[in-house]
């Protein structure tokens, strides 16, 4: 006698993890290869627009990043090698440490955004331009709601960069 295959669970949604993962994937491919044109990474892009926007410390531009300390150093050390970061003592904590971005780090961060901004037009493109705007208001409310906090997890599932 043969034993049977267990039947297949019926799907009642759709596959949203697949969906969700698979999309976030090849954006953030797509953007690796897009900044690597200009000798950048999507963490160095990261650090130099949020580092410009006001005086921030390394570990809250890690934070910012969702990058661990040991991934933020080498970030900053590959930026301070290309002559598009400093770290300075903080003009409001001498204890601390900012990033100061070069005025060559102002111009790459300019194009980099560019660039940036478009691979997301690239990746909306095949959406009307309703359908992106309620695409994008419902993806927000989706990360600040309901999928805005990790839940707790005995085998740690790895994170996805968040920001930046």
């Amino acid at each position: 006698m043969t034993a049977m295959a267990p039947a297949t669970p019926t799907r009642t949604e759709p596959d949203l993890s697949y969906l969700l993962d698979h999309t976030s994937h090849v954006l953030r491919t797509r953007m690796a290869a897009a900044l690597a044109e200009i000798d950048l990474t999507p963490r160095m892009h990261c650090v130099l627009v949020h580092a410009l926007e006001e005086e921030r410390t390394q570990i809250q531009l890690a934070e910012i990043g969702d990058m661990d300390k040991t991934t933020m150093v080498s970030t900053v050390d590959a930026l301070e090698k290309a002559g598009l970061a400093e770290r300075r003592p903080s003009s409001r904590d001498r204890r601390a440490r900012i990033i100061a971005v070069t005025d060559e780090g102002a111009r790459v961060a300019r194009r980099s955004q560019e660039i940036v901004d478009g691979v997301h037009r690239d990746a909306l493109g095949d959406l009307t331009r309703a359908d992106r705007e309620v695409f994008v208001r419902l993806l927000n409310r989706l990360a600040t709601g309901t999928l805005g906090t990790p839940a707790e997890s005995p085998q740690g599932a790895r994170r996805a960069r968040q920001k930046g």
